[in-house]
């Protein structure tokens, strides 16, 4: 997928909902919520800028940054290898943004929908589509698991990549699967993601050490 082509679908989106969050503002009553805790309840409420445009403002401008700012990597060049991915991953960043503010509209509408529900699917498929993204990274200084030992060697950056794509993978099935019981989906998450972060990071340790004693 083209760089050129993920631009101009994430502008023209993002604008749309600023258009929509414009035109059904007055339609509204206040406070709009902004924030729901983890039972899928809102507690956070704020002003119409909040819950009608700021997400969409920063969706734009993330999906910018994170699309351009692999041009100013030392090792851009193996980025180019697995851009095509990297480009659909970021498509997807901003979907899910998108959806979450389609979601904030909706609620503050007037809709009733249990929040977490409708979050939990959309969340695992994020992170499987993370995992498949480290599926294909290659060694740079901005994407992927970027550890003192990743960085230091191409070896190790792989494996760790392999192993760190299956458990994002993993933890994104475990996640969607909690549509069944929503409630579990933040606990899920949080243990099946930390735990992913935390073995990795040894991982890297681990394979590299493994390296400098076969080298020594």
């Amino acid at each position: 997928m083209k760089t050129s082509y993920v631009v101009i679908t994430v502008l023209l989106a993002g604008i749309i909902l600023l258009i929509a969050g414009y035109q059904l503002g007055p339609s509204m009553e206040t406070p709009l919520a902004t924030h729901w805790n983890a039972a899928g309840e809102a507690d956070g409420f704020g002003s119409q800028f909040a819950a009608l445009y700021f997400l969409p403002l920063l969706t734009m401008a993330l999906s910018l940054l994170i699309l351009f700012v692999p041009a100013v990597d030392p090792l851009k060049i193996n980025v180019d290898a697995f851009r095509s991915e990297y480009n659909v991953f970021v498509l997807f960043f901003a979907t899910f943004m998108y959806y979450v503010h389609g979601l904030s509209l909706a609620w503050n509408l007037g809709l009733q929908f249990s929040m977490n529900a409708m979050l939990t699917p959309a969340i695992g498929l994020f992170f499987v589509l993370a995992g498949m993204l480290l599926l294909k990274a290659r060694r740079n200084y901005f994407i992927g698991i970027r550890t003192p030992w990743t960085l230091a060697n191409d070896t190790v950056w792989d494996k760790t990549h392999q192993m760190g794509g299956r458990l994002f993978i993993a933890s994104g099935v475990l996640t969607t699967a909690c549509v069944v019981f929503p409630a579990a989906t933040p606990v899920v998450l949080l243990v099946t993601i930390l735990g992913a972060t935390l073995f990795t990071i040894v991982y890297s340790y681990l394979e590299y050490r493994k390296i400098e004693k076969r080298v020594s």
